[in-house]
């Protein structure tokens, strides 16, 4: 069954948390009619990683709409305050807030937002007539829309490399962290065997060190816990003020102007920035490692600089084979269980097939991003965290989402609806002129 279309001014598509952002800024925009569309039925944020006690690794302030306007209803503290928690958090004096309590937050709003729809899929995307329309499936069937311009927010996809073979995965031994808690309960059930248990956990980011700990801290004490990376060390997550420095407008501006080899280059320098572990949790890795070293044998195996070559089903597990590259050493081990934390990359939508002609893509595939956001060829595409290699490392960071909100909502308005900071640090980036000192002459060679 079909239903009427429905016109809009802009649609955005995906319902994560910077598109959210996207909704909540643009209501109450009286000319500017938006639908936010989502595939999910309902809103949904890591449920895989709600560990206990886990958090932000970004300030509370870092939501959908603070740092854009402090004074918008679907501000952190107002949802705190509409469910009576303000007093505690207040009095809880930490400024990074409980992953689970911000997941409610977004929920909360997700559920506010009237733009926002859940339950609509989005098939097919055309260009015809100086609009686009979208095919999308609902409850109630097949739903036809139009808009001037599309938001993309689609987010990115659980990331497994190619080293791992098909009969591994169909083992179920294997698991992304993207799902850890669903699959926790099994991980850390008693073996069967009458040998210990064996996990590997794989990967040096966040997620592997709250993974790690949490099993460090509830198998087993004769089981054995493998964590391996191919990172040189356990990078801490870099969070000194004159580094959250490049979190800003004029950074942005510098990397953007880069060739693009050079922002592929610092790119790949710039992983700690964004990928590191806090260095609390890191603490309590060490801290948890040292209490055990006192009365028990470790049966705990960190692994650095080791890049797993192979990844194989084994008759009593997982077959796992690294490689460290600086010895040129192998090392080859069975485990029962693995868990894969090894990140999420971006991918091109498949309903973005029908208006690829419309879209600026760069030599290799990519999407080539204009400083405020647009892929569009007619600049009435832009794009929310598809951006880290014309962008750099900001395009994930929650902390940059209302900044780049408000660019893409005045661009689409044409006019300013949020000022947008200029300049916020007190460096300037690359080698800008001294102001107030004179120029150095050049040097005079003498023959």
């Amino acid at each position: 069954m079909n239903q009427p279309s429905e016109h809009f001014d802009v649609i955005a598509i995906g319902a994560g948390p910077f598109n959210l952002g996207f909704a909540a800024l643009t209501e109450g925009i009286e000319d500017l009619k938006v639908a936010v569309l989502d595939a999910a039925e309902k809103f949904v944020w890591h449920p895989g990683m709600m560990l206990p006690g886990t958090h932000l690794q970004v300030p509370f302030m870092a939501d959908l709409v603070t740092l854009a306007d402090p004074t918008n209803k679907y501000s952190f503290l107002n949802y705190l305050k509409r469910q009576q928690r303000i007093y505690p958090f207040y009095i809880r004096e930490d400024f990074y807030a409980l992953r689970q309590e911000y997941s409610n937050y977004l929920a909360w709003a997700a559920e506010s937002i009237q733009s926002v729809r859940f339950g609509h899929r989005v098939l097919e995307v055309e260009y015809r007539e100086g609009l686009y329309h979208l095919s999308v499936l609902t409850e109630a069937g097949m739903g036809h829309f139009t808009a001037q311009k599309l938001v993309l927010g689609t987010g990115t996809q659980p990331y497994l490399p190619p080293v791992i073979s098909d009969e591994a995965m169909n083992t179920g031994k294997v698991v992304h962290s993207s799902n850890y808690l669903f699959g926790r309960d099994a991980l850390l059930a008693s073996s069967e065997a009458t040998r210990a248990k064996a996990i590997c956990v794989l990967g040096s980011g966040q997620s592997a060190a709250e993974i790690f700990l949490d099993l460090l801290r509830n198998l087993e004490e004769e089981d054995h816990l493998i964590w391996a990376t191919r990172s040189e060390r356990y990078f801490p997550l870099e969070y000194t003020k004159l580094t959250l420095e490049m979190t800003s407008p004029e950074y942005i501006d510098h990397f953007h102007a880069l060739p693009m080899a050079k922002r592929d280059e610092l790119s790949a320098e710039q992983k700690g920035l964004y990928k590191g572990i806090n260095a609390d949790l890191i603490n309590e890795i060490h801290e948890e490692l040292y209490e055990r070293s006192i009365s028990q044998a470790a049966n705990v195996h960190l692994r650095t600089g080791c890049a797993a070559t192979s990844i194989t089903a084994a008759d009593q597990g997982i077959s796992v084979s690294l490689r460290h590259d600086r010895t040129g050493q192998d090392l080859d081990f069975v485990v029962d269980d693995l868990v894969m934390a090894t990140g999420y990359r971006a991918g091109v939508p498949d309903f973005l097939g029908g208006i690829a002609q419309r879209i600026d893509y760069l030599a290799d595939g990519r999407f080539n991003v204009d400083r405020e956001y647009s892929i569009g060829l007619g600049q009435d595409i832009f794009v929310q965290n598809a951006e880290l290699h014309t962008h750099g490392f900001t395009a994930p960071d929650l902390g940059m989402g209302a900044y780049r909100n408000s660019v893409i909502i005045n661009r689409i308005a044409g006019r300013e609806i949020y000022p947008v900071e200029e300049r916020i640090a007190f460096q300037e980036f690359g080698a800008a002129e001294l102001t107030g000192l004179p120029t150095a002459a050049p040097a005079t060679s003498h023959a």
